[in-house]
């Protein structure tokens, strides 16, 4: 079979309506949009564009469905998560290829993805059996204590285009762990993953209302009557931190529990006692990760000036290997930006770090003919003020810029509104174990290049988020607490 008639077949398979009440419903009006491949521009498909009253329709549904959920055995949440799991593995292939036609990724990167989502599913089907609370005698002596965990309720999820399917179970599978009902609203650009594990989940048992999926070219528009719905408990958003303050600001009507994984400006530190290969290899993968469209990708490389030169011949040589081109090629790297703006925004921070005496050293510029394409790009000897490190880049350009001491390094790491993600390499134990302290991020990876992992707390601090997805931190985002005071 080609990879044409795979893709095909993929897409053929996913469902073009909204999902409501656990049944494939059309929009209201027969309204649709359609999806892209960035790599071509050619519509790949037509699905149903939601409008605020599907919305709402949505959310009548969780609100339906949220008693029974609530009062379903942990057990039996647990194994319906595991049995997705258990089938997302199983259907490896066809979800990677999916995402790599929808969005862009190279198809390794996308089994990767299939394989990190997934563990969300695992990670937090175990979780449901593990919501706990104690019970003591007050210090008076006067009663017991009882605290207890309840679900939130009815949640609302906004995830973004550049992990389809991580993004989905990242915040679905903690919320039904926990007994909540969902309403999950997919990027316009890439829904059709999220659809098609939503089917997955229908396959495997999913009760009707539980999750129910919108699609809409008109996100804000829909998303304001849910998120001012007083029946609507939790709102989780991961984008760009302009549209998180908006959704902040609008859940506060409601005073509703909100986690919001925002934008980010990852410092990858290079120490003069560094071991330059992990630090190449780290910085490869750091950067270059989903063709640098991911905000834990590296966006500042800080390097030592004893070092910055031989880091930058190696990661240069490095990227002027890479292959680019549609992500369903063998051996390709870099695929497509998401869309045109994607490519004006790298070209623009380019510019601007040349024209303050920055240095080209690979690449620089689009790549021209069909697709979303841009060179994957090395620049040297970017200068403070530029906008390449104040900005999130958001694709695959590594800019080096250089410190002189420690506390130099730390002052330019420091320098953002944002929180996310570090990176540090340095053979020095000691000074690792300061940076962990010194370093303004809700996550650091010492000497790596990556470091999600579901069983961990993923979130950032400052403007960067509010809140964690993953560990045993992930499932509280979705809990209240109950404290119930019992007389002697």
């Amino acid at each position: 079979m080609t990879i044409a008639t795979q893709e095909s077949d993929v897409l053929d398979r996913v469902a073009t309506g909204l999902f409501i009440g656990g049944e494939w419903v059309e929009a209201e009006g027969g309204r649709t949009l359609v999806v892209r491949d960035p790599s071509t521009n050619r519509v790949i498909k037509e699905i149903a564009d939601a409008s605020p009253a599907d919305g709402v329709r949505a959310l009548d549904a969780a609100v339906a469905a949220q008693a029974s959920w609530a009062a379903t055995p942990p057990r039996e949440r647990g194994e319906l998560l595991r049995r997705a799991f258990d089938a997302l593995i199983a259907r490896r292939e066809e979800f990677a290829l999916l995402m790599t036609v929808e969005m862009g990724k190279p198809l390794a990167e996308a089994r990767g993805e299939v394989g990190y989502g997934g563990e969300f599913l695992r990670w937090f089907s175990e979780e449901a059996v593990r919501i706990t609370g104690r019970y003591g005698t007050n210090p008076e002596g006067t009663g017991r204590m009882i605290v207890s965990q309840r679900p939130v309720g009815p949640s609302f999820f906004i995830t973004p285009w550049n992990f389809p399917l991580a993004m989905a179970t990242r915040k679905i599978a903690p919320a039904l762990a926990a007994g909540c009902t969902v309403v999950i609203k997919p990027a316009e650009l890439t829904p059709l993953t999220t659809i098609a594990f939503v089917q997955l989940l229908e396959e495997v048992g999913l009760p009707k209302g539980v999750v129910n999926v919108i699609t809409t070219s008109s996100s804000s528009t829909v998303s304001a009557p849910i998120i001012a719905d007083p029946r609507l408990r939790k709102l989780s958003f991961t984008g760009s931190t302009e549209v998180g303050r908006k959704l902040i600001a609008q859940a506060a009507d409601q005073v509703l529990r909100v986690s919001m994984e925002l934008g980010g400006n990852a410092p990858f530190v290079v120490f003069e006692d560094a071991d330059l290969d992990k630090a190449v290899d780290g910085a490869m993968i750091a950067k270059f990760r989903n063709i640098g469209q991911a905000c834990t990708a590296a966006n500042r490389f800080i390097v030592h000036e004893a070092v910055a030169e031989e880091f930058a011949r190696r990661v240069a040589e490095r990227v002027r290997a890479m292959k680019v081109g549609r992500g369903t090629e063998e051996g390709v790297q870099i695929g497509p930006l998401i869309d045109a703006n994607a490519i004006a925004k790298a070209e623009e921070l380019v510019a601007d770090a040349v024209a303050r005496g920055a240095s080209v050293r690979v690449g620089g510029s689009r790549v021209e003919g069909e697709g979303t394409f841009y060179q994957p790009t090395v620049v040297t000897g970017v200068v403070p003020g530029s906008e390449i490190l104040r900005q999130e880049i958001f694709g695959p350009v590594l800019a080096i810029t250089t410190f002189t001491d420690e506390d130099d390094a730390v002052r330019i790491a420091n320098d953002t509104e944002f929180g996310l993600v570090s990176y540090v390499f340095t053979e020095d134990l000691a000074r690792g174990h300061r940076m962990i302290d010194r370093l303004e991020s809700g996550m650091m990876g010492l000497n790596v290049g990556v470091l999600s992992n579901a069983a961990a707390p993923f979130g950032g601090i400052k403007q960067s988020g509010i809140g964690r997805e993953g560990g045993p931190e992930g499932i509280h985002e979705y809990l209240d607490t109950k404290y119930t005071l019992l007389p002697l």
